[in-house]
Parts: C-alpha cells; structure tokens; sequence
C-alpha cells in the first residue's frame, strides 16, 4: 500500500472527479516517531452534490462496519455517483491494532468529542480527526456494535426530532430506531450541533464478522445513497417497518451471581414478564427481574459473569 498517498487533511472539492481514490491521513505519531495513519476511501461523481460519509470501528473492536464500507467501494460506479462518498473503514487506528474498544490512553474515543489540540492522547487525537476527516462531509453514517459482553439488534439512535435526521435513519432498513440526541461527547451529538446530520447504527456484535449484519448494513448505506440522490434507484423496504421508540434505558442487576437473560434481541416484552435470572455458584437462583413496563429488547448483555450494577437488557419504549 505504499503507492497510498498520504495526506494532511480529506478536502472533498480537491477530489478527482469521476475516480474512486484512496489516501491516509495522517493523524498523530507513535512512540518511535511513526505517523498514525488512517484509510480513507473516496469517490467524487461527475456532478456536484451532497457529500456523504460513512465511518466505521470508531471502537477499535467493533468490525461489522468494515467490510460494509469495502464492499460499498468494491460495488461503486463512480461515474453513476451525483456529489462525494467518502468511506472510513478504520477511524480508532490505535484501539484496532491493539484489538481493544477503548483507546491506549483509557478513554472512550466516542465520550471524549471534540477533544482539544493541547490536550491528552485521546483528546488530540479526536480533535485532529474532525478538523481533518470528519467534519468535512454533510452527512455521516457511523457504524458501530455492541461492546464486549453485549448483543445488539440491528438499530439506530438518532433525533427523530430532525426531518432530515429521522428520514436519514429509517433508511438504514433497521429493525429499530431509538430517539436520542446523543450522550454528552458522542460524535453523533456534536456534528448535529454543527449542523452535519448523523446516524448511528448498530450492527450486531463486537470481535467478529456477521454476514447478515454486514448484508444489512450495507442495505442500509445504499439506501441512504438513493435518498439523498447521490444513486439512482429506489430506496429499499423492508419486510416490516422499524419499530421507533420515543426512548430507551438499560435494567441493571442489584446483585452479582451468573446472569441469564432471557428474551432475545429484537423480542417485545410485556410489563412484569421476567425478562432474567440470577444464579449463584452453586446453581441456586437467587433472583429474577422483571420488564418494569412494555418494550423491545434493543440489546442484552451475554456474559453470565455479572457483578452488581451489572447490565440486563436494554429496552425501547415504542411511540
């Protein structure tokens, strides 16, 4: 990958037309003095239009939004393309080297945006990422998965109080959106304060690939390619709309033991249905929980190993 160009910073309208690129952008240096370097995928149609962005492993072990973006590439004619579709298959470059969620540093690269030019490991590395990369496009689609432990249905978190933002999501062929603004230091929240619609959408689980989540997610991406007319074609239905959920929260554990979460992802629960059970060592239940009212399991944890305060299951309220 040598003939790869290196870049300081993705200025869209510099792109060649008509052409599927690709470059590094340099984003800071490691300890021996090497430049930390991340992919960007490119393509700048023939005509002037909306210019999409679509990242991915913003958490260094979440791997279902690769290959979506090297797929969507594989597949692009860039002389069909109306504006500029730039893809990010690999934004936490140190995280996934190290196959780790979190960054070297023991932040959550998706809690620490903007991050700041003087700051901490985390904290430059962020702010360097939007300056150069991530606030250059219009809209963005950022792929993640659940963390370690946990089960994700396919779902979006988005405001929903935003037309465009709402139409951006129920694109994605999800099986749920999830009204959020976003948490204090998400990218989602501070690129929808800048007036760069975003979406996240889960996909499935961290570690490894899904061929049916990556199917969809992919889905997903050219979907939103035909809303905003960047493609020709129309925008795939799926079999049963999404189910939206004004909002969602997760049930946590009182105690510790080995957790069994009952329901699976996707399934809706009822108020009081029993939703788990808490065993100790020894085989002896010594708990259960209860849905404290009706919803969909969004995701649920799978690691029976749970101490108190310990997630369960996160549930959507639908509208």
């Amino acid at each position: 990958m040598s003939d790869v160009p290196v870049i300081d910073a993705l200025v869209p309208d510099e792109l060649p037309r008509g052409e599927l690129c690709r470059r590094w952008v340099e984003i800071s240096s490691a300890a021996l003095g090497s430049p930390v370097l991340v992919p960007v995928l490119a393509a700048r149609g023939r005509q002037d239009g909306p210019v999409l962005g679509v990242t991915a492993a913003l958490h260094g072990n979440e791997l279902n939004g690769i290959p979506v973006i090297q797929r969507l590439f594989r597949e692009l004619d860039p002389a069909a393309l109306k504006g500029t579709l730039v893809g990010v298959p690999v934004l936490n470059v140190p995280s996934f080297l190290a196959q780790e969620r979190i960054f070297p540093d023991d932040a959550d690269l998706n809690r620490v945006m903007p991050g700041r030019p003087d700051g901490g490991e985390s904290d430059v590395y962020t702010h360097r990422l939007l300056e150069k990369l991530l606030t250059r496009v219009r809209f963005l689609v950022d792929l993640h998965t659940a963390s370690f432990g946990r089960v994700n249905s396919h779902y979006v978190r988005a405001d929903m109080q935003s037309e465009v933002i709402a139409e951006l999501a129920r694109a994605q062929n999800a099986e749920i959106i999830v009204n959020s603004t976003g948490e204090r230091g998400t990218l989602r929240l501070l690129l929808g304060q800048q007036g760069i619609a975003c979406v996240t959408v889960e996909l499935g689980d961290p570690y490894i690939y899904q061929p049916a989540m990556i199917d969809r997610g992919l889905t997903g991406v050219r979907n939103t390619l035909r809303h905003l007319g960047m493609l020709k074609g129309k925008v795939t239905k799926p079999p049963r709309p999404a189910v939206e959920c004004s909002r969602a929260y997760w049930l946590y554990t009182d105690r510790g033991g080995l957790l069994e979460v009952l329901p699976d992802v996707g399934t809706r629960v009822e108020p009081g249905e029993i939703v788990a059970r808490l065993t100790n060592v020894f085989g002896d239940e010594v708990h259960r929980y209860a849905a404290p009212e009706a919803g969909i399991v969004v995701g649920k944890s799978s690691n029976p190993v749970n101490h108190t305060g310990g997630r369960i299951l996160h549930l959507g309220i639908s509208t």
